[in-house]
């Protein structure tokens, strides 16, 4: 049984785990892509989630080159739609505000460590009002590699001030849960629920159906530590 107490930092993925923004993605990325005579499906995209949107642009140019446009200049179209999506969609899912506010209770340092660009995690933290719970928020954007490179969450936790291994590690891709156990944190998954039910999920410490279940488990434990 995980128990809070062992760790002084939880870390949020934000694609998926905040919000549901991974239908989104493929609405943006589909017609973006169809828009350069690019014609991929939104299942073509499971295949690239967990990646940093540079990666995915330039993985599919590979697979499927297009003209008239650079892998740059697609990738900017596709986030000035998310941009647009996010701010008329994006909504908190289960648990999100409730389990910011149990962690924060508990004194724990919170972050943020995600693929997504700096300007797409502006428009999530303002849509969803949670901007204030989070100490520290990081971009692998700003890292040489994406995830499943630990990259992005060794530098989210230097910035906590906390050692990787007091780390835990909320992800819901089998990419971002590779990156945070190669960072050596402990991580717990609640898998985004359009996936494919993916088997090697079971690389990551524990698994829950939602954010409310994770803070239930905790308050179990930390009860059944008290008798």
């Amino acid at each position: 049984m995980l128990n809070l107490d062992h760790f002084d930092a939880i870390i949020y993925d934000m694609d998926g785990v905040l919000t549901d923004s991974e239908p989104l993605w493929k609405i943006a990325m589909e017609e973006v892509f169809a828009g350069v005579g690019c014609h991929l499906t939104r299942q073509d995209f499971q295949q690239t989630v967990g990646l940093r949107l540079d990666e995915v642009v330039v993985y599919w140019h590979s697979v499927a080159p297009w003209e008239n446009a650079t892998p740059k200049e697609v990738e900017q179209r596709i986030v000035q739609r998310m941009i647009t999506l996010l701010s008329e969609k994006a909504t908190p899912l289960t648990g999100v505000i409730n389990s910011l506010e149990y962690f924060a209770a508990q004194g724990k340092k919170i972050g943020l460590a995600t693929s997504s660009y700096e300007v797409l995690i502006d428009t999530i933290l303002d849509t969803l009002d949670i901007r204030h719970f989070f100490q520290t928020v990081h971009s692998a954007e700003k890292e040489n590699y994406g995830k499943p490179h630990p990259a992005v969450y060794l530098t989210a936790s230097e910035h906590l001030g906390v050692y990787p291994s007091k780390c835990l590690v909320i992800e819901d891709s089998l990419n971002g849960v590779i990156s945070a156990k190669a960072a050596r944190m402990t991580v717990v998954c609640i898998p985004e629920k359009t996936h494919s039910p993916e088997p090697r999920l079971i690389l990551a410490d524990a698994q829950f159906d939602t954010l409310d279940h994770l803070i239930t488990h905790f308050k179990q434990a930390e009860h059944a530590g008290s008798h």
